[in-house]
C-alpha cells in the first residue's frame, strides 16, 4: 500500500501496476445538453416497445409465434372447460350414487347400536356383549343351543 492513495491496482493480464487518477471525472467524456436529450426515455409503454421489437423479425417468425400463442390460449381455455365439465359430472354422480349408500349404512349402524343398548338395559352391561357373541356362535348366525344334562333316574 502506498500512503493515502489506497490499495494498488494491478492489471491481471500484464501484471503491471495501474496508475490511479486523482479526478475520475477528468477522463470521462462530458455529456452536453444535446446528448442528454438522446438518453431521455420517451413516454412509451412496454407494449409499444415490444411491438417495435417485432419489426426486427421476419414475417414467418412473427406469424409462427402468433399462431403458437393463439393455439396455446385456445388449448388452455378448452382444457379449463373440459376439466370443469368432468368435475361436475364426477361430483354429481358421486352425490347421486354414493350418498344414499352412506346414509343407509349409517342407519343400519344406528339400529345395531340401539339394539345393543336395549339388550344392555334389559339384561345388564355384560349381556349386550355376550348376546352378540352367542348369536355368532351357531351356524348361520343362530345362537347356540344351551347344553342340557340328561335327566337322572
Amino acid at each position: 500500500m502506498s500512503g493515502s492513495d489506497g490499495p494498488r491496482l494491478i492489471d491481471l493480464s500484464t501484471g503491471e501496476e495501474i496508475e490511479r487518477v486523482s479526478n475520475p471525472a477528468s477522463i470521462m467524456p462530458s455529456i452536453t445538453a444535446d446528448d442528454a436529450d438522446e438518453f431521455d426515455d420517451e413516454d412509451e409503454t412496454i407494449g409499444e416497445r415490444l411491438w417495435g421489437l417485432t419489426e426486427m423479425f421476419p414475417e414467418s417468425v412473427r406469424s409462427l409465434s402468433s399462431s403458437a400463442t393463439s393455439m396455446s390460449i385456445s388449448g388452455s381455455k378448452w382444457m379449463y372447460q373440459t376439466t370443469r365439465s368432468l368435475m361436475w359430472v364426477l361430483a354429481s354422480s358421486a352425490t347421486i350414487l354414493a350418498l344414499p349408500v352412506m346414509f343407509e349404512s349409517e342407519r343400519a349402524q344406528m339400529e345395531e347400536q340401539q339394539l345393543q343398548q336395549q339388550r344392555q338395559i334389559m339384561l345388564g352391561p355384560n349381556a349386550a356383549l355376550s348376546g352378540q357373541q352367542g348369536m355368532m356362535a351357531g351356524p348361520g348366525g343362530m345362537p347356540a343351543m344351551p347344553s342340557v344334562a340328561p335327566p337322572q333316574r
